[in-house]
C-alpha cells in the first residue's frame, strides 16, 4: 500500500471518528460503502479496513445482511454504560497517578487548554472533543491493556452523551461547565503529585456531575404543563 492510501486512510478514519462523537453521524445510521468510497477517495479493500478498525474501537458495527451501522444507543447500552462507566474511570485515575509520565501530563495539561479555550468560545463540538481527548490521555496513562479497550469504548457513548450537556445555555448548566472544568484542574494535580486516592475521589466527584447530565439525555424532558394538561 502506498504512503498516499495510508494517509487517506488515517485521514478517513480520523473524519468518521469526528463524526460519530459529534452526532454528525447519528447512532445507529447506515453507512453505505459506496458514498464513503466516492467521498475519501478510498478503493473497495483499503476502506473495508477503515471499517474493521473503527468496529474494533467501537465506533460502528458491521453486521452480517446490513452492512456498517454507527454503534447503537439504546437502552441495554446505556444501563451497561451506567454500570460500567464509574469502575472503570475510577481504576484508570488511579493507575494514570501512579504510572503517568511527564510528556503525558503535559498533553494532559494541553487538552485542558483546548477544553478551556472551547469552554470560553461556547463550542460546544469543541469541547466534547477536548474532554474526549482529556479522558482519553488518562486512559493511556494507566498503561494497563485491559483498561485502555474499556475507558475508550465508554468514551465514545460519554462523548456523544456530552453534546447536550455542553450546548447547554441556562446558567446552572454554565456553572456545572465550569465545575467540570475545575476538576479537570484539580485532577492534573492530583496526578502531577502522584496521589491515587484524591485522583480517585476527584473522578467520583466529577462522575457524579456528569451523571446527571448523561441521564437528562437518556431520559426525554418532560411536556409542558400547558401540554400536559391539554392532553389529560
Amino acid at each position: 500500500m502506498s504512503r498516499l492510501d495510508v494517509s487517506k486512510k488515517d485521514a478517513c478514519i480520523a473524519d468518521l471518528k469526528t463524526r460519530v462523537l459529534t452526532l454528525a453521524l447519528a447512532p445507529g445510521a447506515m453507512l453505505d460503502e459506496v458514498s464513503l468510497s466516492a467521498a475519501y477517495g478510498l478503493s473497495r479493500t483499503p476502506l473495508r479496513e477503515v471499517l474493521q478498525r473503527l468496529a474494533g474501537e467501537g465506533f460502528i458495527s458491521l453486521e452480517a445482511n446490513k452492512g456498517a451501522l454507527v454503534s447503537a444507543m439504546d437502552f441495554s447500552a446505556m444501563r451497561q454504560f451506567f454500570q460500567t462507566a464509574p469502575i472503570v474511570y475510577c481504576a484508570i485515575s488511579r493507575l494514570a497517578a501512579e504510572n503517568a509520565t511527564m510528556d503525558q501530563i503535559t498533553a494532559l495539561k494541553a487538552a485542558q487548554f483546548d477544553f478551556t479555550k472551547a469552554k470560553g468560545a461556547q463550542d460546544a463540538g469543541a469541547m466534547a472533543l477536548a474532554n474526549h481527548r482529556f479522558h482519553d490521555i488518562t486512559g493511556t496513562m494507566s498503561a494497563n491493556p485491559y483498561l485502555i479497550p474499556a475507558m475508550g469504548r465508554l468514551l465514545i457513548d460519554h462523548t456523544r452523551m456530552s453534546q447536550r450537556f455542553y450546548r447547554g445555555v441556562a446558567p446552572q448548566d454554565s456553572a456545572r461547565i465550569d465545575q467540570s472544568a475545575h476538576h479537570h484542574d484539580l485532577l492534573i494535580d492530583a496526578i502531577s503529585r502522584r496521589s491515587a486516592e484524591e485522583a480517585v475521589e476527584i473522578t467520583l466527584d466529577h462522575w457524579a456531575l456528569s451523571r446527571e447530565d448523561i441521564e437528562r439525555y437518556v431520559w426525554p424532558d418532560p411536556l409542558p404543563d400547558d401540554t400536559a394538561r391539554q392532553e389529560t
